[in-house]
C-alpha cells in the first residue's frame, strides 16, 4: 500500500497552464502533492517560498539511453524575493535546499503516477552543490529529472538555473525512500 495516494489530496491551484506531455490529471496531482507537502498551511516552514513556485512543464518519456525506461522531468520557476535572502542579500543556501528538496521530488511522484507505483517518499539523502549566488529579483528555473525508481529507494537530480544569466546557482542529487 502506498504511503500516500496523491489522488486523495485536495486540488490546490490550477494546473491547466502547465506545459508538458503528461495528462492534465497527472499535472494536477503533482501540483496537489507539491502544495500539500512543500507548502503545507501558512504556519509551516517555507510556506511562502513554496507558494511562490510555479510549475511550467511536466513531461515523461522513454529514455533511449536507459533502454526504454521511463524518465520524468519537471520544470518550475520562482522569483527570489526578500524573504528568501541571507544577510548578504543573496538567496539563502537553506532556501535553495528547501526548493531542491521539494521540486526534485516531483519527477518521482510523476513517474510513480504514470507507472502505478508509489513515487511519494521521504528524503533519505540530498547532496547540494552551490555554484553561484542569486540576488533578489532573479528568476530561477528549477529543472528536476528522475534517475531511478527502485522498490524502496528512488533518485532524482536537479539544476537551479538563473533564467536571466543562464548561470547555474545550484545542482543536486536527491534520494527518497519509502518510510
Amino acid at each position: 500500500k502506498a504511503w500516500i495516494d496523491p489522488a486523495s489530496l485536495s486540488n490546490c491551484g490550477d494546473a491547466s497552464q502547465i506545459q508538458g506531455n503528461v495528462s492534465p490529471h497527472v499535472k494536477q496531482l503533482i501540483l496537489n502533492t507539491f502544495v500539500a507537502y512543500g507548502a503545507g498551511d501558512e504556519h509551516c516552514f517555507g510556506h511562502s517560498v513554496a507558494k511562490a513556485v510555479t510549475f511550467v512543464d511536466i513531461s515523461a518519456y522513454e529514455s533511449q539511453e536507459k533502454h526504454g525506461r521511463m524518465e520524468a522531468i519537471t520544470v518550475a520557476e520562482v522569483v527570489v524575493n526578500k524573504s528568501m535572502l541571507n544577510g548578504a542579500g543573496m538567496l539563502h543556501g537553506g532556501c535553495v535546499a528547501f526548493l531542491i528538496d521539494n521540486c526534485c521530488s516531483t519527477p518521482l511522484v510523476a513517474l510513480g503516477l504514470i507507472q502505478n507505483v508509489n513515487g511519494v517518499g521521504v528524503t533519505q539523502a540530498m547532496n547540494v552543490f552551490f555554484h553561484s549566488p542569486a540576488p533578489a529579483g532573479s528568476c530561477l528555473r528549477i529543472v528536476s529529472t528522475s534517475i531511478a525508481m527502485g522498490g524502496r529507494i528512488m533518485s532524482a537530480r536537479c539544476e537551479v538555473i538563473n533564467k536571466q544569466t543562464g548561470g547555474v546557482v545550484a545542482s543536486a542529487y536527491l534520494n527518497k525512500m519509502q518510510p
